[in-house]
Protein backbone atom coordinates (compact mmCIF):
# COMPACT_ATOMS: atom_id res chain seq x y z
CA UNK A 1 0.00 0.00 0.00
CA UNK A 2 1.74 3.49 -0.94
CA UNK A 3 1.79 5.58 1.55
CA UNK A 4 -0.04 9.22 1.18
CA UNK A 5 2.33 12.18 -0.08
CA UNK A 6 1.83 14.39 2.93
CA UNK A 7 2.79 11.35 5.07
CA UNK A 8 6.19 10.38 3.18
CA UNK A 9 7.31 14.18 2.89
CA UNK A 10 6.46 14.13 7.30
CA UNK A 11 8.75 10.86 7.63
CA UNK A 12 11.66 12.03 5.57
CA UNK A 13 11.63 15.55 6.98
CA UNK A 14 12.03 13.18 10.89
CA UNK A 15 14.66 11.43 9.27
CA UNK A 16 16.46 14.25 8.18
CA UNK A 17 15.82 16.39 11.46
CA UNK A 18 17.12 13.04 13.26
CA UNK A 19 20.09 12.62 11.55
CA UNK A 20 20.95 16.80 11.95
CA UNK A 21 20.60 16.59 15.87
CA UNK A 22 22.57 13.42 15.86
CA UNK A 23 26.04 14.18 13.47
CA UNK A 24 25.53 18.10 13.79
CA UNK A 25 27.57 17.49 17.19
CA UNK A 26 29.84 15.38 15.77
CA UNK A 27 30.81 17.67 12.68
CA UNK A 28 30.78 20.78 15.69
CA UNK A 29 34.11 18.42 17.01
CA UNK A 30 35.69 18.16 13.97
CA UNK A 31 35.52 21.74 13.22
CA UNK A 32 37.23 22.66 16.34
CA UNK A 33 39.77 19.64 16.25
CA UNK A 34 41.00 21.34 13.42
CA UNK A 35 41.15 25.05 14.62
CA UNK A 36 43.75 26.85 17.04
CA UNK A 37 43.02 27.74 20.28
CA UNK A 38 42.81 32.22 19.03
CA UNK A 39 40.08 31.27 16.39
CA UNK A 40 38.03 29.69 19.11
CA UNK A 41 38.67 32.76 21.59
CA UNK A 42 38.40 35.06 18.60
CA UNK A 43 35.05 37.37 18.97
CA UNK A 44 32.48 37.35 16.71
CA UNK A 45 32.97 33.77 16.55
CA UNK A 46 33.35 32.23 12.85
CA UNK A 47 32.06 28.65 12.30
CA UNK A 48 34.22 27.77 9.70
CA UNK A 49 38.66 28.18 10.16
CA UNK A 50 40.09 30.11 7.59
CA UNK A 51 42.79 27.58 7.83
CA UNK A 52 42.79 23.86 8.95
CA UNK A 53 45.33 23.42 11.72
CA UNK A 54 45.86 19.52 12.71
CA UNK A 55 48.93 20.33 14.91
CA UNK A 56 46.69 18.61 17.77
CA UNK A 57 46.27 15.52 16.05
CA UNK A 58 50.29 15.86 15.74
CA UNK A 59 50.59 16.22 19.28
CA UNK A 60 48.28 13.16 20.40
CA UNK A 61 49.96 10.95 17.78
CA UNK A 62 53.72 11.07 18.82
CA UNK A 63 55.34 8.70 21.49
CA UNK A 64 57.87 11.47 22.59
CA UNK A 65 58.72 10.71 25.90
CA UNK A 66 56.36 12.78 28.82
CA UNK A 67 54.57 14.12 25.97
CA UNK A 68 50.74 13.95 26.04
CA UNK A 69 50.24 12.04 23.06
CA UNK A 70 52.48 9.61 24.87
CA UNK A 71 49.73 9.42 27.77
CA UNK A 72 46.81 8.99 24.95
CA UNK A 73 48.30 6.52 23.05
CA UNK A 74 49.31 4.05 26.05
CA UNK A 75 45.34 4.70 27.43
CA UNK A 76 44.56 3.81 23.99
CA UNK A 77 46.54 0.41 23.90
CA UNK A 78 44.98 -0.15 27.52
CA UNK A 79 41.72 0.47 26.56
CA UNK A 80 42.07 -1.77 23.63
CA UNK A 81 43.34 -4.44 26.28
CA UNK A 82 40.98 -3.77 28.70
CA UNK A 83 37.85 -3.82 26.17
CA UNK A 84 39.02 -6.88 24.28
CA UNK A 85 39.88 -8.46 26.99
CA UNK A 86 36.76 -8.26 29.25
CA UNK A 87 34.82 -8.99 26.14
CA UNK A 88 36.72 -12.37 25.32
CA UNK A 89 36.00 -13.71 29.03
CA UNK A 90 32.52 -12.56 29.27
CA UNK A 91 31.72 -13.72 25.80
CA UNK A 92 33.68 -17.18 27.28
CA UNK A 93 31.23 -17.19 30.11
CA UNK A 94 27.74 -16.08 28.47
CA UNK A 95 27.50 -18.38 25.65
CA UNK A 96 27.53 -21.56 28.06
CA UNK A 97 25.31 -19.43 30.93
CA UNK A 98 22.97 -18.10 28.05
CA UNK A 99 22.48 -21.67 26.26
CA UNK A 100 21.39 -23.35 30.01
CA UNK A 101 18.82 -20.76 30.52
CA UNK A 102 17.65 -21.25 27.13
CA UNK A 103 17.21 -24.86 27.34
CA UNK A 104 16.27 -25.14 31.07
CA UNK A 105 12.59 -26.18 31.87
CA UNK A 106 10.80 -24.43 34.62
CA UNK A 107 11.62 -21.48 36.63
CA UNK A 108 15.45 -21.34 36.47
CA UNK A 109 15.71 -19.08 32.96
CA UNK A 110 13.87 -16.32 35.34
CA UNK A 111 17.38 -16.25 37.50
CA UNK A 112 18.45 -14.48 34.60
CA UNK A 113 15.93 -11.53 35.12
CA UNK A 114 17.38 -10.85 38.82
CA UNK A 115 20.88 -10.94 37.35
CA UNK A 116 20.37 -8.49 34.51
CA UNK A 117 18.16 -6.47 37.44
CA UNK A 118 22.48 -5.75 38.71
CA UNK A 119 21.86 -3.20 36.04
CA UNK A 120 19.11 -1.23 38.09
CA UNK A 121 22.31 -0.26 41.20
CA UNK A 122 24.37 2.56 40.49
CA UNK A 123 28.04 1.86 39.77
CA UNK A 124 29.02 4.01 43.39
CA UNK A 125 26.97 1.22 45.56
CA UNK A 126 29.92 -1.62 43.52
CA UNK A 127 33.02 0.44 44.23
CA UNK A 128 33.83 -0.58 47.72
CA UNK A 129 33.76 -4.29 47.44
CA UNK A 130 35.38 -4.46 44.27
CA UNK A 131 37.50 -2.09 45.60
CA UNK A 132 37.92 -4.49 48.50
CA UNK A 133 38.06 -7.63 46.45
CA UNK A 134 40.41 -6.16 43.74
CA UNK A 135 43.37 -5.00 46.31
CA UNK A 136 42.83 -7.96 48.54
CA UNK A 137 44.10 -10.26 45.37
CA UNK A 138 46.96 -7.36 44.24
CA UNK A 139 45.37 -6.57 40.79
CA UNK A 140 44.41 -2.74 42.14
CA UNK A 141 45.78 -0.25 38.80
CA UNK A 142 46.16 -3.59 36.53
CA UNK A 143 44.65 -3.96 33.43
CA UNK A 144 43.64 -7.53 34.32
CA UNK A 145 41.76 -5.83 37.73
CA UNK A 146 39.39 -3.32 34.71
CA UNK A 147 39.30 -6.69 32.82
CA UNK A 148 37.31 -8.70 35.44
CA UNK A 149 35.57 -5.35 36.93
CA UNK A 150 34.34 -4.48 33.57
CA UNK A 151 32.77 -7.86 33.20
CA UNK A 152 30.67 -7.36 35.62
CA UNK A 153 29.31 -4.69 33.40
CA UNK A 154 28.99 -6.34 30.69
CA UNK A 155 28.27 -10.45 31.37
CA UNK A 156 24.84 -10.11 32.45
CA UNK A 157 23.82 -8.18 29.18
CA UNK A 158 25.57 -10.54 26.78
CA UNK A 159 23.82 -13.67 28.81
CA UNK A 160 20.14 -12.24 28.46
CA UNK A 161 20.84 -11.31 24.65
CA UNK A 162 22.60 -14.55 23.93
CA UNK A 163 19.75 -16.48 25.65
CA UNK A 164 16.99 -14.31 23.56
CA UNK A 165 18.65 -15.26 20.08
CA UNK A 166 19.20 -19.25 21.42
CA UNK A 167 15.39 -19.34 22.04
CA UNK A 168 14.94 -18.80 18.53
CA UNK A 169 17.40 -21.80 17.39
CA UNK A 170 15.01 -25.36 17.02
CA UNK A 171 15.64 -27.51 19.88
CA UNK A 172 14.94 -30.40 17.20
CA UNK A 173 18.39 -29.44 15.65
CA UNK A 174 20.24 -30.00 18.78
CA UNK A 175 18.51 -32.69 19.75
CA UNK A 176 19.42 -34.70 16.41
CA UNK A 177 23.09 -34.27 16.94
CA UNK A 178 22.46 -35.71 20.71
CA UNK A 179 21.44 -38.80 18.80
CA UNK A 180 24.14 -38.85 16.49
CA UNK A 181 26.32 -39.06 19.33
CA UNK A 182 27.68 -36.14 19.78
CA UNK A 183 28.68 -34.49 23.16
CA UNK A 184 27.15 -31.27 24.41
CA UNK A 185 30.27 -29.25 23.75
CA UNK A 186 30.17 -30.45 20.24
CA UNK A 187 26.72 -29.66 19.82
CA UNK A 188 27.13 -26.13 21.14
CA UNK A 189 30.23 -25.98 18.91
CA UNK A 190 29.16 -26.89 15.63
CA UNK A 191 25.35 -26.53 16.00
CA UNK A 192 24.09 -23.88 18.21
CA UNK A 193 27.53 -21.23 17.79
CA UNK A 194 27.53 -21.30 13.67
CA UNK A 195 23.45 -20.52 13.87
CA UNK A 196 23.77 -17.44 16.17
CA UNK A 197 26.52 -15.53 15.08
CA UNK A 198 24.90 -12.55 14.26
CA UNK A 199 24.05 -12.65 18.06
CA UNK A 200 27.99 -13.27 18.61
CA UNK A 201 28.81 -10.44 16.69
CA UNK A 202 26.05 -8.04 18.15
CA UNK A 203 27.75 -9.02 21.35
CA UNK A 204 30.93 -8.67 20.73
CA UNK A 205 29.81 -4.81 19.36
CA UNK A 206 27.94 -3.90 22.33
CA UNK A 207 30.43 -5.71 25.10
CA UNK A 208 32.91 -3.86 23.34
CA UNK A 209 31.37 -0.21 23.77
CA UNK A 210 30.64 -0.59 27.18
CA UNK A 211 33.72 -1.10 28.25
CA UNK A 212 35.39 1.59 25.59
CA UNK A 213 33.11 4.30 27.46
CA UNK A 214 33.65 3.21 31.03
CA UNK A 215 34.73 5.69 33.10
CA UNK A 216 33.79 5.40 36.63
CA UNK A 217 35.24 2.45 37.65
CA UNK A 218 38.45 3.36 35.69
CA UNK A 219 38.93 6.09 37.15
CA UNK A 220 38.15 4.71 40.64
CA UNK A 221 40.62 1.80 40.46
CA UNK A 222 43.38 2.90 38.09
CA UNK A 223 45.87 5.60 39.39
CA UNK A 224 48.65 6.35 36.57
CA UNK A 225 50.25 5.52 32.74
CA UNK A 226 49.71 1.55 33.35
CA UNK A 227 46.59 1.02 33.17
CA UNK A 228 44.55 4.22 32.94
CA UNK A 229 41.94 4.45 30.03
CA UNK A 230 40.92 6.57 27.62
CA UNK A 231 38.09 8.08 29.37
CA UNK A 232 40.29 8.99 32.32
CA UNK A 233 43.13 10.21 29.70
CA UNK A 234 40.77 13.02 28.17
CA UNK A 235 39.46 13.77 31.75
CA UNK A 236 43.57 14.48 33.13
CA UNK A 237 43.56 16.64 29.61
CA UNK A 238 40.59 18.61 31.08
CA UNK A 239 41.78 18.92 34.18
CA UNK A 240 43.80 22.34 34.86
CA UNK A 241 43.15 26.12 34.98
CA UNK A 242 42.54 26.47 31.16
CA UNK A 243 41.21 24.16 29.19
CA UNK A 244 42.70 23.24 25.35
CA UNK A 245 39.46 22.43 23.73
CA UNK A 246 40.86 21.87 20.21
CA UNK A 247 42.79 19.15 21.95
CA UNK A 248 39.75 17.86 24.26
CA UNK A 249 37.81 17.88 20.46
CA UNK A 250 40.98 15.82 18.52
CA UNK A 251 40.94 13.79 21.84
CA UNK A 252 37.03 12.47 21.45
CA UNK A 253 37.79 12.29 17.85
CA UNK A 254 40.40 9.87 17.93
CA UNK A 255 39.11 7.89 20.64
CA UNK A 256 35.54 7.17 18.49
CA UNK A 257 37.49 5.90 15.65
CA UNK A 258 38.15 2.38 16.44
CA UNK A 259 34.24 1.63 17.89
CA UNK A 260 33.28 3.26 14.98
CA UNK A 261 34.98 1.03 12.77
CA UNK A 262 34.19 -2.05 14.48
CA UNK A 263 30.68 -0.68 14.48
CA UNK A 264 30.74 -0.20 10.52
CA UNK A 265 32.48 -3.96 10.09
CA UNK A 266 29.55 -5.71 12.07
CA UNK A 267 26.78 -3.41 11.17
CA UNK A 268 24.49 -6.24 9.37
CA UNK A 269 25.17 -8.39 11.42
CA UNK A 270 24.10 -6.41 14.35
CA UNK A 271 20.95 -5.19 13.16
CA UNK A 272 19.93 -9.74 12.59
CA UNK A 273 21.40 -10.38 15.79
CA UNK A 274 19.23 -7.69 17.13
CA UNK A 275 16.52 -8.55 15.25
CA UNK A 276 16.63 -12.45 15.88
CA UNK A 277 17.15 -11.32 19.64
CA UNK A 278 13.74 -9.55 19.83
CA UNK A 279 11.55 -12.18 18.40
CA UNK A 280 11.19 -14.08 21.55
CA UNK A 281 12.86 -14.04 25.07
Amino acid sequence: MKQPLALRVVLHALAILVAVIILAPILWLLLVSVSTTTHLTTLPFEWIPEKLNFDNYAKLTTLEPNSRGEMFLYAMRNTALVAFGATAIALCAAVPAAWSFSRSKGGQSNLLYVVVATYMLPPVALIVPLFAFLNGLGLLNTKTGLMLVDCSIVLPFTTWLLKSNFDNISHEIEEAAFVDGASMLTVLRSVTLPMAKPALATVVLFSILLVWDEFFYAFILTNDDRSQTLTVAIANLASGRVSDYGLLATAGILTALPPLIIGILLQRALVSGLAQGGVKG
